[in-house]
Parts: structure tokens; C-alpha cells; sequence
């Protein structure tokens, strides 16, 4: 369980206007449309907060709905409730590469591709990173 902070400006568009409410339905399609097992997950809205809980079919999956949830624009912070353990971010800044982060949070640049993988289907493409956008950083 944990409350995760998330950049309100910036992420996926899938409100409509800029000026629409995050809309509960609208954040569980955008987990459902990124191809990720959602049964059990309730998704509610705390203002610019996503409260998400219920359970989840692994680790991996959880960490991903988190990610999904919280990278939206319009989206300030994720509490989480599902079970499972509490995941590792890592908030994207100006100048990051995966490289690089890869290099500070595993101890070796060259296994960016286990972040890229863990973000999967957040991402599309390494390259693909934005200041503002959380990442999961696998563990172990």
C-alpha cells in the first residue's frame, strides 16, 4: 500500500478536454486498452487521485496498473490498496535516458532494457521518455 506522486500535466490524454475531471471509467479503460488484467481492480477518484484496489494476478501486473493509472494527464497521485508489495519509480527528468537510470537504480547502464521491459506496454520505445513520466524499476 502506498501513495505515489505523479506530474498532474503531464501523461496520456484520455479525458478529452483539458479541462474534464479524471473520470474513474476513463482510467480503467486506459489499464483494460493497455492489455492488462484489471479483474478485480476498483478504480475511484479522489479529485486529481486515483484510488485504486482489490486484487491483482501478480507483482508485475499491479506495478503496470499503478504506471497506467498514474500517467495520465489530469492524474496527481495513485494510492494504491492492491495487495502485493509496494514498487519502486523512478520520476523521469530533464535529460534522462534509460541508460542512465538504468546505470543509478540496477548499478549497470546496460540492463536498461529491464526497465524498458517492466514498462511495457507504457512504453513503446526506449527512446520514448518523457520528464514528468514515472517508471517502474524492477527488482531483484
Amino acid at each position: 500500500m502506498g501513495l505515489f506522486s505523479f506530474v498532474k500535466d503531464a501523461g496520456k490524454k484520455v479525458f478529452g478536454k483539458k479541462e474534464e475531471e479524471a473520470d474513474a471509467d476513463a482510467i480503467l479503460a486506459e489499464i483494460k486498452a493497455l492489455g492488462l488484467e484489471a479483474e478485480g481492480v476498483e478504480v475511484a477518484m479522489d479529485g486529481d487521485k486515483v484510488v485504486l484496489g482489490g486484487t491483482v494476478t501478480d507483482q508485475v501486473t499491479k506495478e503496470k496498473i499503478i504506471m497506467a493509472a498514474g500517467n495520465v494527464e489530469g492524474v496527481a497521485a495513485v494510492e494504491d490498496t492492491l495487495e502485493g508489495n509496494d514498487p519502486v519509480f523512478h520520476e523521469v527528468k530533464k535529460g534522462d535516458t534509460l541508460w542512465g537510470i538504468s546505470k543509478a537504480a540496477l548499478g549497470d547502464g546496460n540492463r536498461y532494457m529491464e526497465i524498458f521491459e517492466a514498462n511495457k506496454p507504457m512504453l513503446s520505445d526506449p527512446d520514448k521518455i518523457y520528464p514528468g513520466q514515472m517508471l517502474i524499476i524492477p527488482q531483484g
